[in-house]
């Protein structure tokens, strides 16, 4: 029971680490419509980051944050390139983030090498229920908790988050009001951006990072953000934490080796009873 407690809350700590990769694709999808694939990208750009600003002697602290602006400025640039244009249509969108994904790569090895990197985190673990977990993987879940109820409150309670939201529900009559809405999808991706070098200071210090782990990263949120129908952020939770105990049960009990073919195909069966429900639904009389 030990060892099953053990799996379950790093698996949720997992899981919180893609959930913020998750949310950033939510987030630039309802307000744009457009998947972006180089969401992982900006979850590598802050690790590395952070794993070069503390061996350059910056403090913990200064160097995550420096990182995860750092990673918003991607998200922003990234925007630019993928939406900047007027009229720009969200497949050609998405293709231009594949794009950037793939640029990024080239980018990523100049500065940083191909060399995976990684980064010290809090250090020492601590006892829940007779369950050791890692203080980084507390740290983790905390702070994914955090940005999900501040995430919340932004949308609802703001006026920044309610515009963005307009854009997503109507983007027609949001420019009637006035809504930038080129500008509201920029800010989007500024935001996804932000989410996703968030995860990516979180992560860096319980797994070694480098320039290709964004496609793992990018894998799992979309499957997580596709539970959620990339719309709803509290349903793509659910869906990250499930990704996230599957794949580390999967890896405690012998199968790490295809812990990500579990997890995802754990991901699929819940997503096809999930369709068919709906659809049973939606052709019941009302």
């Amino acid at each position: 029971m030990g060892a099953f407690l053990t799996y379950l809350l790093n698996g949720l700590a997992v899981g919180c680490a893609i959930a913020l990769i998750a949310s950033g694709l939510v987030v630039i999808h309802r307000v744009t419509g457009v998947v972006n694939f180089a969401q992982g990208t900006f979850a590598v750009v802050a690790g590395l980051c952070t794993s070069s600003l503390l061996g350059l002697g910056f403090p913990h602290g200064l160097s995550e944050l420096a990182a995860v602006v750092v990673a918003a400025v991607a998200g922003l640039l990234t925007g630019l390139a993928a939406i900047g244009r007027p009229g720009t249509t969200p497949l050609s969108a998405l293709i231009v983030t594949l794009g950037v994904g793939v640029l990024a790569y080239a980018v990523e090895i100049v500065l940083w090498g191909d060399q995976p990197r990684s980064a010290p985190g809090l250090a020492g673990s601590v006892t829940v229920a007779g369950a050791r977990i890692q203080t980084q993987h507390l740290l983790v879940i905390a702070v994914t908790a955090l940005t999900f109820v501040l995430l919340a409150l932004f949308f609802g309670r703001t006026y920044l988050g309610k515009a963005l939201t307009a854009c997503a529900s109507n983007p027609y009559a949001a420019r009637v009001v006035g809504i930038d809405t080129r500008r509201m999808g920029l800010l989007a991706f500024a935001l996804g951006g932000l989410l996703g070098g968030l995860a990516g200071v979180l992560v860096t210090p319980l797994r070694p990072i480098s320039f290709d782990t964004d496609v793992t990263l990018i894998v799992n949120g979309f499957a997580a953000a596709v539970f959620g129908a990339l719309t709803r952020p509290v349903i793509t939770l659910i869906g990250a934490l499930l990704l996230g105990v599957a794949e580390t049960m999967a890896a405690g009990y012998g199968y790490g080796s295809h812990q990500l073919e579990v997890a995802l195909g754990l991901m699929l069966i819940v997503m096809i009873v999930q369709a068919g429900r709906r659809s049973t639904l939606s052709q019941e009389p009302t």
